[in-house]
């Protein structure tokens, strides 16, 4: 049992240092930084979500309007790269 508790404090003090580590790394952005990668983020969800209808859609018309919708979160990424490798 000691060894139960001691592998969870080891795992409690590495999760620690992580979110200290993201937090550091957060206050060194700027805030349009931070724009950008809560915007990549949610593009992001957007994808799996569209992704995961996609599996299961059976309607030729619901999946055309998903295939759609993901040319167009696709196109919003790589439009997000490019401007973010050019400034």
């Amino acid at each position: 049992m000691a060894r139960g508790w001691e592998s969870k404090s080891v795992e409690d003090q590495i999760g620690e240092a992580e979110a200290e580590r993201d937090a550091q790394a957060e206050r060194q952005t700027s805030p349009q930084q931070r724009e950008q990668g809560a915007r990549r983020q949610s593009l992001l969800l957007s994808r799996a979500q569209i992704l995961g209808r996609l599996k299961l859609a059976r309607n030729d018309r619901y999946r055309a309007q998903l295939e759609a919708a993901l040319k167009h979160v696709e196109a919003q990424l790589k439009d997000d790269e490019s401007k973010a490798s050019k400034g």
